[in-house]
């Protein structure tokens, strides 16, 4: 397949990951806070958003993860400045991908628990995020 197909395709798939994400951040950060025990009942929308990300964001984030490390390869990136910042931001937004998923799973399931401080930040980082990662991306600064 041609490069610049794999880059339709992973520019694609990143910005239908990055959506998902945050409109995860928002869902996690809209759950209700219950001092009881008891299982909750999750709304029609939070569990619209819980079938969301486990078919299309979860996906979307592993397809692009796959057609950058393809891309990478092809390309010999792995010794270019801007891959070697860019990777460890990527993995950062994974790790917060994979822990709303986590809390909108556990939130769902029991009530009571509240959401760590530092995913209320998780929309706001995610923005940032990506905002470095195309600026790294598309502009190959370093």
């Amino acid at each position: 397949m041609e490069y610049l197909w794999f880059k339709a395709f992973h520019v694609a798939t990143v910005a239908i990951w990055i959506g998902g994400m945050l409109m995860l951040s928002l869902a996690v950060a809209a759950l209700p806070a219950s001092a009881s025990g008891t299982p909750a009942t999750p709304s029609p929308m939070i569990e619209a958003v819980a079938r969301w990300n486990r078919w299309v964001t979860s996906p979307a984030m592993l397809l692009a993860w796959g057609l950058g490390i393809t891309m990478a390869v092809q390309a010999d990136w792995f010794t270019a400045p801007w891959l070697l910042i860019k990777l460890p931001i990527v993995l950062g937004l994974s790790a917060v991908h994979g822990a709303l998923s986590g809390r909108l799973r556990r939130r769902t399931g029991l009530a009571g628990q509240e959401t760590p401080s530092l995913l209320r930040f998780a929309g706001p980082a995610t923005v940032v995020g990506i905002v470095v990662v195309a600026i790294l991306a598309v502009a190959k600064p370093v």
